[in-house]
């Protein structure tokens, strides 16, 4: 089922859905993201992992404008313990590379990269090919 968060302005600014096809939670984030927008979408992801104790995340930024660093200590230190507890192994971030977000997309990997597997693409396509093979390795 796709929930979705929108923003003051009525659009959306995270769609997350269970891909049951592929095995993982697809997030599509669109637009720019405050603080407390990438918590309450990070929130709603779990809603969306927690039920399916999917252990695969392809996280898509290639539509976010501007950075998001003022959430990633939030993320590393709240939303990742809870993703893990939840059964998060395998995290597939894609960025835009020229983008703001992208170095926000560093800062979080520096941050919780540690914690599980996680990989930072600037295409959907390689994103889905490394889960894919994760998922052959992991079952």
């Amino acid at each position: 089922m796709k929930k979705e968060l929108r923003n003051a302005f009525g659009k959306i600014s995270l769609a997350t859905e269970f891909d049951e096809a592929n095995g993982w939670v697809y997030n599509n984030w669109q637009g720019y993201q405050t603080r407390e927008s990438v918590m309450a979408g990070a929130n709603l992801c779990l809603q969306v992992l927690a039920p399916t104790r999917c252990r695969f995340l392809l996280n898509d930024n290639t539509l976010v404008t501007g950075p998001w660093d003022h959430a990633v200590d939030w993320i590393a230190v709240d939303w990742t313990p809870r993703a893990i507890a939840g059964g998060l192994t395998h995290f597939a971030h894609i960025v835009s590379p020229e983008s703001f977000a992208a170095l926000s997309g560093e800062m979080m990997h520096s941050r919780i990269g540690d914690h599980f597997q996680m990989r930072i693409f600037g295409n959907i396509g390689a994103a889905q090919q490394w889960l894919r093979e994760a998922q052959a390795v992991v079952g």
